[in-house]
Protein backbone atom coordinates (compact mmCIF):
# COMPACT_ATOMS: atom_id res chain seq x y z
CA UNK A 1 0.00 0.00 0.00
CA UNK A 2 1.46 3.66 -0.74
CA UNK A 3 1.99 6.18 1.81
CA UNK A 4 -0.46 8.39 0.44
CA UNK A 5 -3.34 5.71 0.20
CA UNK A 6 -2.38 4.63 3.85
CA UNK A 7 -2.73 7.96 4.82
CA UNK A 8 -5.96 8.69 2.97
CA UNK A 9 -7.35 5.38 4.88
CA UNK A 10 -5.57 6.66 8.12
CA UNK A 11 -7.54 10.28 8.13
CA UNK A 12 -10.91 8.38 7.38
CA UNK A 13 -10.69 5.90 10.22
CA UNK A 14 -10.04 8.77 11.86
CA UNK A 15 -13.03 11.05 10.93
CA UNK A 16 -15.10 8.21 11.72
CA UNK A 17 -14.02 7.50 15.19
CA UNK A 18 -13.38 10.83 15.96
CA UNK A 19 -16.44 12.87 14.65
CA UNK A 20 -18.77 10.34 13.35
CA UNK A 21 -18.94 11.49 9.97
CA UNK A 22 -20.08 8.99 7.01
CA UNK A 23 -16.37 7.88 5.92
CA UNK A 24 -16.81 10.45 3.23
CA UNK A 25 -15.77 13.64 5.85
CA UNK A 26 -19.41 14.34 5.30
CA UNK A 27 -20.94 16.04 8.73
CA UNK A 28 -23.14 18.66 9.45
CA UNK A 29 -21.79 21.89 10.15
CA UNK A 30 -23.76 24.66 12.49
CA UNK A 31 -24.13 27.14 9.77
CA UNK A 32 -24.14 29.73 12.31
CA UNK A 33 -20.38 29.24 13.46
CA UNK A 34 -19.28 26.30 10.89
CA UNK A 35 -17.75 23.93 12.94
CA UNK A 36 -19.12 19.88 13.37
CA UNK A 37 -22.55 19.93 15.37
CA UNK A 38 -23.15 18.03 17.91
CA UNK A 39 -26.30 15.87 18.83
CA UNK A 40 -27.55 18.35 20.87
CA UNK A 41 -27.10 21.22 18.73
CA UNK A 42 -28.69 18.76 15.75
CA UNK A 43 -31.69 18.11 18.10
CA UNK A 44 -32.34 21.86 18.50
CA UNK A 45 -31.97 22.43 14.90
CA UNK A 46 -34.69 19.65 14.60
CA UNK A 47 -36.81 21.05 17.10
CA UNK A 48 -36.62 24.25 15.50
CA UNK A 49 -38.07 22.42 12.09
CA UNK A 50 -40.83 20.96 13.99
CA UNK A 51 -41.73 24.70 15.68
CA UNK A 52 -41.68 26.17 12.60
CA UNK A 53 -43.71 23.59 11.38
CA UNK A 54 -46.08 23.89 13.40
CA UNK A 55 -46.30 27.23 13.40
CA UNK A 56 -47.49 27.54 10.32
CA UNK A 57 -50.54 25.20 10.41
CA UNK A 58 -53.64 27.61 11.36
CA UNK A 59 -56.00 27.02 12.77
CA UNK A 60 -53.16 25.44 15.42
CA UNK A 61 -53.70 21.70 16.12
CA UNK A 62 -52.73 20.17 19.65
CA UNK A 63 -49.70 17.69 19.81
CA UNK A 64 -47.53 16.48 22.21
CA UNK A 65 -43.77 14.97 22.28
CA UNK A 66 -43.30 12.10 20.99
CA UNK A 67 -40.01 9.64 21.22
CA UNK A 68 -36.17 10.88 20.58
CA UNK A 69 -33.90 7.80 19.60
CA UNK A 70 -30.35 8.14 18.61
CA UNK A 71 -28.51 6.05 16.53
CA UNK A 72 -24.40 5.82 16.63
CA UNK A 73 -24.11 9.69 14.87
CA UNK A 74 -27.95 10.73 14.45
CA UNK A 75 -30.99 11.34 16.34
CA UNK A 76 -34.58 11.87 15.71
CA UNK A 77 -37.42 14.09 17.18
CA UNK A 78 -40.93 13.55 16.79
CA UNK A 79 -44.29 15.15 17.58
CA UNK A 80 -47.74 13.35 17.42
CA UNK A 81 -50.85 15.48 16.87
CA UNK A 82 -53.76 14.84 19.30
CA UNK A 83 -56.22 16.97 17.08
CA UNK A 84 -58.11 14.38 14.90
CA UNK A 85 -57.65 15.29 11.32
CA UNK A 86 -60.81 14.57 9.12
CA UNK A 87 -60.37 12.12 6.03
CA UNK A 88 -61.65 15.57 3.80
CA UNK A 89 -59.41 17.79 5.51
CA UNK A 90 -55.99 15.33 5.24
CA UNK A 91 -55.33 16.57 1.81
CA UNK A 92 -55.50 20.43 3.16
CA UNK A 93 -53.16 19.61 6.23
CA UNK A 94 -50.35 17.65 3.85
CA UNK A 95 -50.78 20.78 1.52
CA UNK A 96 -50.36 23.66 4.19
CA UNK A 97 -47.25 21.43 5.68
CA UNK A 98 -45.92 21.27 2.09
CA UNK A 99 -46.43 24.77 1.11
CA UNK A 100 -44.37 25.71 4.22
CA UNK A 101 -41.77 23.06 3.61
CA UNK A 102 -41.10 24.33 -0.05
CA UNK A 103 -41.11 27.79 1.00
CA UNK A 104 -38.44 27.46 3.94
CA UNK A 105 -35.96 25.96 0.77
CA UNK A 106 -36.78 22.26 1.96
CA UNK A 107 -36.87 19.80 -1.08
CA UNK A 108 -39.62 17.45 -1.31
CA UNK A 109 -38.49 13.99 -1.77
CA UNK A 110 -41.52 11.77 -1.70
CA UNK A 111 -44.89 12.15 -1.17
CA UNK A 112 -47.34 9.01 -0.93
CA UNK A 113 -51.02 9.57 -2.17
CA UNK A 114 -52.72 6.88 -0.03
CA UNK A 115 -56.02 8.15 0.79
CA UNK A 116 -56.45 6.68 4.28
CA UNK A 117 -52.48 6.91 4.77
CA UNK A 118 -50.95 9.96 3.12
CA UNK A 119 -47.25 10.63 3.97
CA UNK A 120 -45.02 13.46 2.78
CA UNK A 121 -41.11 13.03 2.84
CA UNK A 122 -38.55 16.05 2.23
CA UNK A 123 -35.25 17.09 3.43
CA UNK A 124 -33.71 20.25 4.60
CA UNK A 125 -30.41 21.86 3.07
CA UNK A 126 -28.25 21.15 5.58
CA UNK A 127 -29.27 17.12 5.84
CA UNK A 128 -32.58 16.80 8.14
CA UNK A 129 -35.26 14.72 7.11
CA UNK A 130 -38.38 15.36 7.11
CA UNK A 131 -41.50 13.54 7.76
CA UNK A 132 -45.36 14.09 8.09
CA UNK A 133 -47.36 10.78 7.69
CA UNK A 134 -51.35 9.99 8.83
CA UNK A 135 -52.11 7.00 10.58
CA UNK A 136 -55.44 5.58 12.35
CA UNK A 137 -58.37 7.97 12.99
CA UNK A 138 -56.43 10.63 11.44
CA UNK A 139 -53.42 11.40 13.59
CA UNK A 140 -50.49 12.77 12.19
CA UNK A 141 -47.15 12.12 13.53
CA UNK A 142 -43.92 14.25 12.42
CA UNK A 143 -40.78 13.17 12.61
CA UNK A 144 -37.08 15.47 11.92
CA UNK A 145 -34.41 13.42 11.72
CA UNK A 146 -31.11 14.73 11.74
CA UNK A 147 -27.72 13.76 9.43
CA UNK A 148 -24.54 12.45 11.29
CA UNK A 149 -23.19 14.97 14.00
CA UNK A 150 -21.03 14.59 16.69
CA UNK A 151 -22.09 12.48 19.82
CA UNK A 152 -23.02 14.11 22.82
CA UNK A 153 -25.55 14.48 25.96
CA UNK A 154 -29.31 15.31 24.29
CA UNK A 155 -31.56 17.67 26.31
CA UNK A 156 -35.41 16.88 26.38
CA UNK A 157 -37.14 19.58 23.64
CA UNK A 158 -37.37 23.03 25.13
CA UNK A 159 -40.86 23.52 23.46
CA UNK A 160 -43.84 22.45 25.80
CA UNK A 161 -46.57 20.68 23.98
CA UNK A 162 -49.99 22.56 23.67
CA UNK A 163 -51.89 19.89 25.74
CA UNK A 164 -50.89 17.37 27.86
CA UNK A 165 -47.75 16.13 27.14
CA UNK A 166 -47.48 11.96 26.63
CA UNK A 167 -43.61 12.13 25.98
CA UNK A 168 -41.73 9.05 27.97
CA UNK A 169 -44.69 6.52 27.73
CA UNK A 170 -47.90 5.43 25.14
CA UNK A 171 -49.64 8.42 23.04
CA UNK A 172 -53.32 7.87 22.91
CA UNK A 173 -55.39 8.39 19.76
CA UNK A 174 -55.90 11.80 18.66
CA UNK A 175 -58.92 13.04 21.20
CA UNK A 176 -59.25 16.84 20.43
CA UNK A 177 -61.98 17.55 18.38
CA UNK A 178 -61.42 21.15 16.00
CA UNK A 179 -64.08 22.96 13.97
CA UNK A 180 -62.00 23.36 11.35
CA UNK A 181 -59.37 20.04 10.95
CA UNK A 182 -61.95 17.53 12.19
CA UNK A 183 -64.76 18.46 10.50
CA UNK A 184 -66.28 15.95 7.56
CA UNK A 185 -67.17 19.10 5.48
CA UNK A 186 -65.28 20.00 1.85
CA UNK A 187 -62.86 22.21 1.62
CA UNK A 188 -62.91 25.69 -0.67
CA UNK A 189 -59.13 26.64 -1.78
CA UNK A 190 -58.93 30.06 -0.10
CA UNK A 191 -59.83 28.14 3.35
CA UNK A 192 -56.71 26.36 3.23
CA UNK A 193 -54.63 29.31 2.19
CA UNK A 194 -54.39 28.04 -1.63
CA UNK A 195 -54.76 31.43 -3.90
Amino acid sequence: MSKELRRAVGLVVACVILTGCDGLGNTTTDQRSGRIMDMQEAAERADSILDGTFGAISPEVHWTHGETTAGSCDLSRRRAVMTVISEQRRGGFLGVVERFWRKSGYEITSVNTSREFPAIYAKSPDGFGLRLSIAGRGQAFFEVATPCVEESDVARPRTRANGPDYSGGPIPRPDVYDDFWSSEGGLSASSVGIS
